[in-house]
């Protein structure tokens, strides 16, 4: 790897991407009688009208992070990939004005940027994505506190190989890993010594189900069984249900953070949750503080569009925190 000068705090690893987003007007959700399974609806072979399209630039799940833990107060940076077009300048302009050094966003010649289309629809998201076929590379970002690992492209299994290879060379490295799509679909088993060397891991509910090839409803369960693949601290978030906890020897609940008003939309919620947990532990708090400052920023974020705009300092998520009910406490789980 050779000598490197500059340490960071926080490093990102995963993909960045152009979201548009597309307000729709007149769409229809089915559930199941669960009112789970939930489908978008739009009339086939028809002309739908849209309220409103916004490109927010430089986000997805590692990008989102790095942002959070800019405006932390960490030395963060992010690794991705784009292209050698337009979106590939905005993408590094932003994070650049974001604080988050892009020295490791690597510009690919004759590739373009990734570029997703967000459907919104009351407030919430489905999200349409496409991921370039990069050549994901091992740099040299020498030896970060924090990695956190996130969403990357199907061409991306070798890296994670030699991602699990540094991080064996460097073990005071801190790993926390929040699986994308392409990476859920890689498995748990190509990805084991990922799921092994990660010392807090991240999903929801549906993505533990869907990871463990199970349809176990218990969230106890499901904690115990993400944590045998061998996360030292296991996360998973249940929606507006709140969140859970699970270091070993100690299962914790943590509800959401109360919302000034209804959300206008939940692109990023996760990312924001997960991200901030994340940033907590960097900073030195223990796993009931970090369920504490977690759900603050993702009140946040729902209330604007897009991933980041929400996105709180430090002094602004705690004076949230001060001004947090009574019962907002970590409870154990029996």
């Amino acid at each position: 790897m050779g000598f490197f000068k500059p340490s960071y705090d926080f490093l990102g690893i995963g993909d960045i991407v152009i979201d548009r987003f597309i307000r729709l007007k007149q769409a229809e959700i089915r559930c199941n009688e669960e009112g789970e399974d939930c489908k978008l609806c739009l009339n086939f072979a028809d002309k739908i009208p849209y309220e409103n399209s916004y490109l927010i630039p430089a986000v997805g799940n590692s990008a989102n992070a790095a942002v959070t833990a800019a405006r932390l107060g960490l030395n963060s940076a992010l690794y991705a990939n784009v292209g050698d077009d337009y979106y590939g300048k905005l993408c590094i302009e932003t994070m650049e004005k974001e604080k988050v050094t892009s020295e490791f966003i690597r510009i690919n010649k004759n590739r373009i940027t990734n570029y997703h289309y967000v459907l919104w629809f009351a407030d919430d998201r489905t999200i349409l994505v496409k991921h370039e076929n990069y050549d994901y590379k091992i740099i040299n970002w020498g030896k970060p506190r924090w990695i956190y690992l996130s969403s990357m492209g199907e061409t991306s299994s070798e890296f994670h190989y030699e991602l699990e290879k540094y991080l064996k060379n460097n073990p005071e490295i801190k790993l926390a890993f929040q699986p994308g799509t392409f990476q859920m679909k890689l498995g748990k088993e190509t990805l084991a010594g990922i799921y092994k060397r990660a010392d807090v891991f991240f999903c929801n509910k549906e993505e533990s189900q869907r990871i463990l090839e199970t349809n176990e409803p218990e969230i106890k369960n499901l904690l115990k069984m993400i944590a045998a693949l061998g996360p030292k601290i296991t996360v998973i978030t249940d929606g507006v249900k709140g969140a859970y906890s699970y270091d070993g020897k100690e299962m914790l609940f943590m509800s959401e953070y109360p919302d000034p008003k209804p959300p206008l939309e939940r692109t990023g919620a996760g990312d924001a949750f997960s991200s901030t947990f994340t940033v907590a532990l960097a900073l030195g708090m223990s796993i009931r503080d970090a369920l504490k400052w977690a759900p603050i920023n993702p009140m946040s974020v729902v209330q604007k569009i897009g991933a980041q705009a929400g996105l709180l300092t430090r002094p602004e998520l705690e004076r949230y925190l001060k001004r947090a009910p009574k019962d907002y406490e970590p409870k154990v789980l029996e």
